[in-house]
C-alpha cells in the first residue's frame, strides 16, 4: 500500500514560471527541460498573480521560481516584484541571462522589500572540464559571469551543485565549490548539494529506479512530514497543483487545479521520494 504523508501547512509554495522552456538542455535534467521542451507551458501574468494570492491566502512563508530557467520568462522581473511584496523570494537558475541591467533591477527590488530575495544558480563541475559535459558548452564561463554580476551589486547567491561528480559530496569537493564563490566576489559562499534523482534525463544518462523500492508506511516517523517537503510545500504549474517540484511528469503527484485543493496528505508513490526520505533533502535554499 502507497505510504501517505500527512498535511502539515503550507511554508513555500513554488511556482513553474517558464514551465518546461530553457536555454539548456542539461544531460542530467529531472524534468528534461530544454530550449524546445513545452511539455509543460510558461505560465501567464494572471496564473503567477493567481497562485501568489492563493499562496498568501494559505498562509504561504516563502515563494520560489523556477522552470525551466525563469529568466527566459519576459515579465520575471515583475513577479520578483509581486513575490517580495508577500514574502521571502527564492530563484532557481542556471545564471547565464543575468546581464548588468537585470542585476542591476534585482538589487532594486531586493533594497525596496521587506523580505529577502534568494537566488541559486547551478553548476556541477569546479571547471568547464567538469561542468560542460553536463550543462553543455560555454555553461561554465556564463554562469560565473552571471554569478559575478551579482556579487558585484551586492547579491550573494548560493551554488546548487548536482552531486554527479564523483568528488562534489566530500568535504573538500564543498570547500572547493565555496572557494569558487570567493574568487567570483561572493562575500558569505554557500553551497547546496543535490542528490541525483533517477528520472528525466538523469535515468538515460545513469540508471532509473527499481519501481519496487517505494516508501512503505511504517518507514515514516512523526518527523517525517517536517523533513520530506511535501509535507510543507506545493509546486503550481499553468497546468495545475502538484505535490513536488520534480514529480510534475507524473500524474499521480498533480493535486488539483488551484492550490486550495492540494492542502491535504500527500501520496508518496515514486521511488524517488525514497532518496528525498533517505537523504534527508529538501529542495529548499
Amino acid at each position: 500500500m502507497t505510504a501517505m504523508l500527512p498535511w502539515l501547512h503550507l511554508d513555500t509554495l513554488w511556482l513553474q514560471v517558464t514551465g518546461t522552456r530553457c536555454n539548456i538542455a542539461c544531460r542530467h535534467c529531472f524534468i528534461s527541460c530544454g530550449p524546445k521542451v513545452e511539455r509543460h507551458a510558461v505560465m501567464t501574468r494572471a496564473q503567477v498573480e493567481q497562485a501568489i494570492a492563493d499562496g498568501v491566502q494559505a498562509g504561504c512563508r516563502a515563494y520560489y521560481f523556477t522552470g525551466g530557467e525563469p529568466f527566459l520568462h519576459p515579465e520575471i522581473l515583475d513577479f520578483v516584484e509581486i513575490a517580495l511584496q508577500k514574502g521571502p523570494l527564492g530563484i532557481l537558475s542556471n545564471g547565464m541571462l543575468l546581464d548588468e541591467r537585470t542585476c542591476l533591477r534585482l538589487q532594486k527590488l531586493d533594497a525596496a522589500s521587506d523580505y529577502s530575495l534568494d537566488l541559486r544558480i547551478s553548476l556541477d563541475g569546479l571547471t568547464a572540464e567538469e561542468n560542460d559535459p553536463i550543462r553543455g558548452k560555454g555553461v561554465f564561463a556564463a554562469a560565473c559571469e552571471g554569478i559575478r554580476r551579482l556579487a558585484a551589486v551586492g547579491l550573494e547567491p548560493a551554488l546548487a551543485v548536482t552531486t554527479v561528480q564523483a568528488n562534489s559530496s566530500s568535504a573538500e569537493g564543498r570547500l572547493a565549490f565555496l572557494e569558487l564563490l570567493r574568487s567570483l566576489g561572493v562575500q558569505r559562499p554557500r553551497v547546496k548539494l543535490i542528490p541525483p534523482f533517477l528520472i528525466g534525463r538523469e535515468a538515460k544518462r545513469n540508471t532509473g529506479y527499481n519501481p519496487a523500492d517505494l516508501l512503505k508506511q511504517e518507514d515514516l516517523t512523526e518527523e517525517s512530514p517536517w523533513v520530506l517537503q511535501c509535507g510543507t510545500s506545493r509546486m503550481v504549474t499553468a497546468g495545475g497543483v502538484y505535490a513536488c517540484p520534480i514529480l510534475i511528469d507524473h500524474a499521480e503527484a498533480r493535486m488539483g487545479d488551484r492550490l486550495e485543493e492540494s492542502l491535504r496528505p500527500t501520496s508518496l508513490f515514486h521511488p524517488a521520494c525514497v532518496t528525498c526520505h533517505q537523504e534527508g533533502f529538501s529542495c529548499k535554499t
